[in-house]
């Protein structure tokens, strides 16, 4: 049995700006509440190698993992992959971005299964996902929203 998961948030900012801070991989420590490390490896084109390090579980364990990310900034899409799965079998994921009335909108999206000698399943991975998915996107939605509205210009004085 594999994992799926799909989250989704609507961010009240441009895409241009969703899409660049999203996709700065040297900030995601400072986007995302569980990355204590991000250092790229490698750049070819629009693909980027990188080193992802948690900040340490509550039993004092940093986990750490190299992935992939595959940038389309015409179709709005990000494809990734671990390169060094760790407990999973594999974990396919992919962001698409799309321009809404509100501002824009972010799916992410995750295939997975962990293998069998893996501490959980494929359910509970889901669940975890589902859950983390969720307070991490809030964090990037309100962390974007604070740039936006400061990077907003001021309304015209009418008398």
């Amino acid at each position: 049995m594999a994992g799926h998961t799909e989250n989704a948030i609507t961010i009240a900012a441009p895409v241009d700006l969703v899409w660049d801070m999203t996709n700065d991989l040297g900030n995601w420590p400072r986007l995302f509440s569980e990355y204590a490390s991000c250092e790229v490896l490698s750049r070819e084109g629009n693909r980027t190698t990188f080193r992802l390090t948690m900040h340490p579980d509550e039993n004092g364990t940093v986990w750490s993992w190299v992935s992939e990310r595959e940038t389309d900034r015409p179709t709005l899409s990000v494809k990734a992959r671990r390169v060094e799965p760790g407990p999973f079998a594999y974990m396919n994921i992919r962001w698409q971005y799309e321009e809404v009335t509100e501002g824009t909108r972010m799916v992410w999206t995750q295939d997975f299964e962990m293998k069998p000698e893996a501490p959980v399943d494929d359910a509970w991975m889901t669940d975890n996902i589902n859950r983390n998915s969720k307070v991490q996107m809030a964090l990037i939605r309100d962390r974007i929203e604070q740039v936006a509205a400061e990077n907003r210009p001021a309304p015209a004085l009418t008398d």
